[in-house]
């Protein structure tokens, strides 16, 4: 079993690369992570340039997984036009029990395009197909109803259901758990690796 992911970038989708952050990504980065709204359900503020700078110098640098605890994070670009209209990521919960997330953020004006779904999908097939993970999570606040159908798009499973169980951004939330195991993955995309 693989315990180190190291792709070649960019990793192609049918629309997409997906590929790590550089400091010529900032406009196109903070265009979204700085809206309130979008930012409501992830653990962060919205953010400026001097945060978003911060971030590709520090955490979104890491352009491989080789140990637990470890989070890669890439950006989500259209090829056809080129810009930057998104990031997914991917974190390496645990070696031992071979666990991992997937999370995504899309800049709103290019909803609608089923771009976040194929790009989370990607992260999904790295994880399992390259990483060699077994189970992949999602945790979602219940309030973020896009997210939560995206998780069932990709065939992740609602396992859980916490009523008030974190106390974020100042006001109780309810959290919705979704997982996807390996089995399951490569039963679904059996015919992906037939014909590709």
């Amino acid at each position: 079993m693989p315990t180190e992911l190291r792709p070649s970038y960019p990793v192609r989708t049918e629309r997409l690369l997906l590929r790590p952050l550089t400091l010529a990504d900032t406009d196109a980065l903070v265009a979204y992570r700085s809206i309130p709204d979008l930012c409501r359900f992830v653990p962060f503020q919205p953010q400026n340039r001097d945060d978003i700078q911060a971030r590709i110098k520090g955490v979104f640098a890491n352009h491989a997984l080789t140990d637990e605890g470890q989070n890669l994070t890439l950006g989500v670009q259209l090829v056809t036009t080129g810009e930057l209209i998104g990031d997914v990521i991917l974190f390496y919960h645990s070696r031992l029990h071979a666990g991992g997330e997937v999370g995504w953020m899309l800049n709103p004006a290019y909803g609608g395009h089923g771009y976040a779904t194929e790009a989370a999908r990607a992260m999904l097939r790295l994880g399992f197909e390259e990483l060699g993970l077994r189970r992949i999570t999602a945790r979602i606040d219940e309030r973020n109803v896009a997210s939560a159908r995206l998780a069932r798009r990709l065939g992740m499973r609602q396992e859980a259901r916490l009523v008030e169980n974190e106390f974020f951004k100042g006001e109780w939330t309810t959290e919705l758990d979704f997982a996807m195991l390996a089995t399951e993955w490569f039963a679904s995309h059996a015919g992906d690796r037939a014909t590709g």
